[in-house]
């Protein structure tokens, strides 16, 4: 079993995580970092402590009505991508911990292929 960051949790929610193939699980947000727990294997889990976390990016769609899914983007381990049944509520908890000048939306598909564009006929 695995041991938890935590000694408080304020949300626990069901949830996926995107790691190659899709893993099922819950997230738990508290007070020391964010976990990811698999449901089926007890040895697949992330744990990222807050003070390792650089950026939160959410993918934001029709106006902010829909977010599908958020990425967790650490300092030395790279990004970890989850999809949830409440995104806001979890972004909303873990507003509670990280800075929200480090909480940003992902590019749209519209401004992917506008710097695209961009940069093939910017002159070196």
């Amino acid at each position: 079993m695995v041991q938890s960051l935590n000694t408080k949790v304020d949300l626990v929610m069901d949830s996926t995580a995107f790691t190659g193939i899709a893993d099922y699980g819950k997230i738990m947000i508290g007070d020391k970092g964010f976990e990811f727990y698999n449901s089926r294997d007890s040895r697949k889990f992330i744990q990222i402590p807050w003070k390792e976390v650089d950026y939160v990016i959410a993918s934001v769609m029709l106006k902010g009505k829909w977010i599908p899914r958020y990425a967790i983007k650490t300092k030395k381990n790279g990004t970890y991508t989850f999809a949830s049944k409440d995104a806001k509520k979890v972004l909303r908890a873990i507003r509670e911990y990280v800075d929200t000048n480090r909480m940003v939306q992902s590019l749209s598909f519209f401004d992917v292929i506008k710097r695209a564009v961009k940069s093939k006929f910017k002159k070196n």
